[in-house]
């Protein structure tokens, strides 16, 4: 949708994610480094959690194709006019062809955890392969367009070719919390990003319009994306820094339980130790 609702809608599900794996992640790397709990129960947990982030993946996928398809200006589902001889809202079906294949790899997420063996990686190769469609479809989207709205969708290029390559290499680096941390943080960019390309390119409530044709604007728009940047690593650090004390926090509590229960639990050599010694003592006595 060329307005700012169809740049708000994927902006907020790249949001939602990059936050949800800025807090996932760290968890899961704090947990295992941490004496809680046992590394069974760790790994069906995170299971559990990677089976639902695959279903909510499918399912915001389609709600974006269908939101694309069946607004009041949509082609519904129309791909060429017999009338007109002409395609019919061709960036409509561009941003559905997107989350086509999000929703293949929610679908890929879904099918790991199926009785149907699947090679490890398989999830991390579709996530990639995804992202990689969404880079090359905003790649050949910006044929025809004014100055500004080339640059500011070829910065976007850069955080979806980068978080491509990323999910790359996690199908032969599994688990890696670098390459996931990344990962995260290219996503919370991805998120804001879109936001940002909505605020510039179609502003909300009437706002004013930017000339899209000065240099100064597309230079300004340059050092926004780095401060968006910023405001990435700095969620990242927070959160991470948030999962690290309450991890901490459930060590201690667990390490003092179990240190109440050892006192608490009588010492077999101590039961002993003290019968033979009452023994002793009946003896003297007679």
């Amino acid at each position: 949708m060329a307005n700012f609702k169809g740049h708000a809608l994927p902006g907020s599900f790249f949001l939602l994610f990059g936050l949800w794996w800025s807090i996932k992640y760290p968890l899961r790397y704090c947990w295992q480094n941490s004496r809680v709990g046992g590394r069974t129960t760790l790994s069906a947990c995170f299971q559990r959690l990677d089976l639902i982030e695959g279903v909510l993946k499918l399912l915001f996928c389609l709600v974006g194709i269908l939101a694309e398809q069946f607004v009041p200006d949509g082609p519904h589902m129309h791909l060429y006019s017999e009338e007109e001889h002409s395609w019919v809202k061709l960036m409509n079906w561009q941003h559905s062809t997107m989350y086509l294949f999000y929703a293949i790899s929610g679908i890929t997420d879904i099918v790991t955890f199926t009785p149907i063996p699947t090679p490890q990686g398989l999830d991390r190769l579709m996530l990639s392969m995804a992202v990689f469609v969404e880079g090359f479809l905003f790649y050949f989207h910006l044929h025809g367009r004014s100055p500004l709205d080339v640059h500011i969708h070829s910065l976007l290029l850069v955080a979806v070719f980068g978080g491509a390559a990323s999910i790359f290499l996690e199908v032969f680096l599994r688990d890696n919390v670098i390459l996931e941390l990344f990962r995260s943080s290219l996503a919370i960019l991805q998120g804001t990003w879109f936001f940002q390309i909505g605020f510039v390119l179609f502003p909300p409530n009437g706002g004013p319009q930017w000339d899209e044709n000065m240099h100064d604007n597309m230079t300004f728009i340059t050092m926004c994306f780095c401060w968006h940047y910023v405001g990435a690593l700095l969620i990242m650090a927070i959160n991470y820094t948030v999962v690290w004390c309450g991890v901490r926090r459930c060590t201690r509590r667990e390490g003092g339980n179990m240190e109440m229960n050892l006192q608490k639990k009588p010492s077999k050599n101590g039961s002993k130790k003290g019968l033979l010694q009452h023994c002793e003592d009946e003896e003297e006595e007679e």
